[in-house]
């Protein structure tokens, strides 16, 4: 009986250490847990800012071939306005020609 108390003593302190290290254990796991999240966290958003840039390029190039197209019907219908234009007085011409 003698021992009783320090046999008691010991196995608490046993006990006590045990769990400082599963709470030592727990706390590695969340840090590695949490490193883990925040570094998809940034390949997230580096996709994300990837995602942006080639979006902005293709709308950059998408806008380029919009205004080539609109500047190749303008320059078609000035053509076509000139050809008409041209028509018109030609046919004045005749109209004129004819009654001389």
């Amino acid at each position: 009986m003698k021992y009783t108390p320090y046999t008691l003593l010991a196995l608490l302190s046993l006990t006590l250490a045990s769990c400082d290290k599963e709470k030592a254990a727990v706390d590695v796991r969340t840090e590695a847990a949490n490193k883990g999240i925040e570094e998809n966290k940034e390949a997230v958003d580096e996709a994300a800012a990837d995602a942006v840039k080639s979006t902005d390029a293709a709308a950059a190039a998408y806008k380029a071939e919009i205004e080539a197209k609109k500047t190749a019907a303008q320059a078609q219908l000035e053509a076509d306005a000139k050809k008409v234009e041209a028509a018109a007085t030609a046919e004045k011409a005749r109209i004129d020609a004819e009654r001389k």
